[in-house]
């Protein structure tokens, strides 16, 4: 009777010997194999193509861009022009005063330019949407 060398255990421990008729045989097919080729539309994912959304997402990337730059400058611009311009210049307030209101209408205006944001976020999504939908 033949026997042959086999692994105990998979972490390559101590061999053992087996008779030949207990030797384990490998036909070269895996579990799945015994089910046939897979069926053309039965189960299967169209594989997405990314090229067409290159506008989409160029589009998306102008768009964060404009609110980026409209976030830092509003605000700023509206912080230090309304306090010089609007509450010292035209309305005479003091300094204390004038930089505790111009602040207000700084937090207002990073308010604003973030609604702004949601706003068109929502919409381009939707049409982006629709426009996906409709191919």
């Amino acid at each position: 009777m033949e026997t042959a060398a086999l692994p105990i255990c998979a972490c390559g421990g101590r061999s053992g010997e087996l008779p030949a008729d207990q030797k384990l045989r490998w036909s070269g097919a895996g579990p799945m194999d015994r089910y046939g080729p897979p069926v053309a539309g039965v189960g299967a994912v169209p594989v997405p193509d990314f090229r067409q959304n290159e506008g989409s997402l160029t589009s998306t990337l102008r768009t964060l861009l404009f609110f980026t730059a409209l976030m830092i400058t509003l605000p700023v611009g509206l912080y230090f022009s309304s306090k010089a311009y609007i509450f010292e210049g035209t309305l005479g307030m003091s300094d204390r005063d004038s930089y505790f209101y111009a602040a207000i209408v700084a937090v207002i205006a990073v308010h604003v330019v973030l609604a702004l944001f949601v706003y068109v976020a929502w919409n381009e999504g939707s049409r982006q949407w629709r426009e996906g939908k409709q191919d």
